[in-house]
């Protein structure tokens, strides 16, 4: 929910440095990175590196190109060091020390957990709530983009390039999209369900529009920004006023404010740029980590609201 919109606001940012971060703009580094290529990156040498190279590395794409830069990153860092200058950033990120073929293996395993706890609360909801329940297969679609959406964003993680970078992008507006459409048929498509058609048609319309246009003019990250900024408002603000109105009718509808508020207040951590302790764990990691249990809480809502829906329909049912 908003805590995607915030997400995406601070990849659009890093991104945009991406061309030309502080650390791969420096001459030792272009230096290093131009040597190695020459000296392991063709040929004979070449051929060696991918037979020394562990399988998993190149299975996750990982090329010889990539670890001239990856080594001369840290030939670089370790200069700035030695000099008391503070950390710069390659490629619009931090350095991270890679595990295995992970490059940044606190936010990929953080992505893969927020994953397995949509999973998990998936299986419960299909658990316990009957496919007979009004809202049951909007919220078994929404768990469904989701779980997309984290797969995506631990490959991005787990090896940044522009297809994982898109994938990323593009499943995080879908989610934004798709709670703006759960939010929709809650409250407007329960008695109305061609409002609600309608409404879902235009989504996809304007999610066909936007994949379109940054797949196939040009990657506009000011633009991207804008547009998942403004949904991302709309999602926050339609779902906060539905609580705020129900509230006292309906008591479970508590639990979806305090994700509301919980991701609001904890998206300010992705404004706590810092290089990573221990070169791993940074403030998007951080902030991954944290919506492990506000993930869980909105899929406990979803889970009330689907049974409180069912008693509503039954008990009409019986009246009628």
């Amino acid at each position: 929910m908003a805590g995607r919109t915030a997400r995406l606001v601070l990849l659009a940012g890093a991104a945009a440095l991406a061309s030309g971060s502080q650390g791969d703009r420096e001459p030792v580094y272009r230096d290093c990175v131009h040597r190695c290529e020459e000296r392991n990156c063709s040929g004979g040498a070449l051929r060696h590196f991918r037979s020394r190279q562990p399988i998993y590395m190149s299975l996750a794409g990982w090329t010889c190109q990539d670890d001239c830069k990856y080594e001369c990153m840290w030939v670089t860092v370790g200069l700035y060091l030695k000099e008391g200058h503070k950390v710069p950033q390659f490629h619009g990120k931090w350095p991270f020390s890679r595990f295995l073929f992970f490059q940044e293996p606190a936010s990929a395993m953080a992505s893969f957990l927020n994953g397995l706890a949509s999973l998990v609360m998936l299986c419960r909801y299909h658990t316990s709530v009957p496919a007979s329940s009004p809202m049951y297969p909007t919220c078994v679609a929404f768990a469904w983009v989701s779980l997309n959406a984290w797969f995506w964003s631990t490959v991005f993680h787990t090896k940044d390039t522009d297809l994982t970078e898109k994938m990323d992008y593009f499943c995080a507006s879908t989610v934004i999209l798709h709670s703006i459409y759960l939010c929709c048929v809650r409250t407007v498509g329960l008695q109305h369900p061609a409002v609600a058609s309608a409404f879902r048609a235009l989504l996809l319309l304007l999610l066909t529009a936007h994949v379109s246009y940054l797949s196939l003019v040009r990657f506009d990250y000011g633009y991207n920004l804008a547009a998942n900024v403004a949904i991302g408002l709309v999602n926050v603000v339609w779902w906060l006023a539905w609580c705020l109105r129900n509230r006292r009718r309906l008591p479970h509808v508590r639990k979806c404010m305090v994700v509301v508020l919980l991701l609001q207040g904890l998206s300010l951590l992705e404004l706590l740029d810092f290089p990573p302790f221990f070169w791993v764990l940074d403030a998007h990691a951080i902030w991954h980590i944290s919506t492990i249990p506000v993930h869980v809480l909105f899929f406990s809502f979803l889970e009330d609201d689907s049974l409180y829906l069912l008693k509503e329909s039954e008990a009409k049912f019986k009246l009628d």
